[in-house]
């Protein structure tokens, strides 16, 4: 479905996905060793946290995560993105179904954090991989699993507005809508911890209006996500995986 953060139907980072509480920490999640994957590109340290915990529960019975879209997993797509990024290193959070996500990326130079609170929402994923993740960092860009048209082009252009020394919200727009993934300096990363329920981040690039800064986007890959059978027949010209 072609839906971004202003959208009120889509679940996001900055939409919880029902009745979530934050996840506790990474003893009720398993987690694999942390791995860089790069060099930094510049003089900030952007993390890449992909969030592939969801329950999938409008495409049926088939997993949206793994449905192929251009013959590549659509999960295996948004990682192969965040690798070719001037992010350091790219962290992966599992839940439903994880065992079968897990085996798309086991060849991928990624950590993988399984988040047993996932039923929880989104909310509780997005924490889990925040915690996972090293506190050196500059900034999160936290990305959707499911939107397999993002490039490591379109995260290329948000890094390269982000400022260290004056570090804002990095937003992709796209004719006047917020789309994804969306980059958060460190400073974000206590209120993010806080979110519950149904908050989402939306909530708070709302508050911090005035640190948001918007990046154009040339296409409209800031919104496409599949999470549907129509969404992926869109694609793909097939309904199923």
């Amino acid at each position: 479905a072609d839906h971004g953060p202003d959208q009120p139907g889509r679940a996001d980072p900055a939409d919880g996905d029902g009745s979530a509480t934050v996840a506790a920490p990474l003893k009720t999640a398993s987690t694999t060793a942390l791995k860089p994957h790069r060099p930094p590109a510049g003089p900030a340290r952007i993390g890449a946290l992909v969030l592939a915990a969801g329950r999938s529960q409008r495409m049926g019975a088939d997993n949206k995560l793994c449905c192929k879209v251009d013959g590549v997993p659509i999960v295996r797509h948004v990682v192969n993105a965040a690798l070719a990024s001037g992010c350091i290193q790219t962290l992966v959070v599992t839940g439903h179904e994880h065992e079968k996500v897990e085996s798309l990326l086991q060849d991928c130079a990624v950590s993988l954090v399984y988040n047993a609170g996932f039923a929880q929402g989104m909310a509780s994923s997005l924490c889990c991989g925040l915690r996972a993740l090293p506190p050196d960092l500059d900034g999160v860009l936290i990305l959707l699993g499911d939107m397999p048209r993002i490039t490591a082009a379109h995260i290329n252009r948000l890094l390269a507005q982000f400022d260290p020394a004056a570090p804002a919200i990095i937003v992709p727009e796209h004719e006047g809508r917020r789309g994804n993934p969306v980059l958060w300096p460190q400073h974000c990363r206590p209120a993010l911890l806080n979110l519950t329920g149904d908050q989402g981040a939306r909530q708070l690039l709302e508050q911090h209006a005035d640190r948001v800064q918007r990046v154009q986007s040339a296409d409209h890959a800031i919104f496409l996500d599949v999470d549907t059978p129509e969404a992926l027949a869109r694609l793909t010209g097939v309904a199923t995986c």
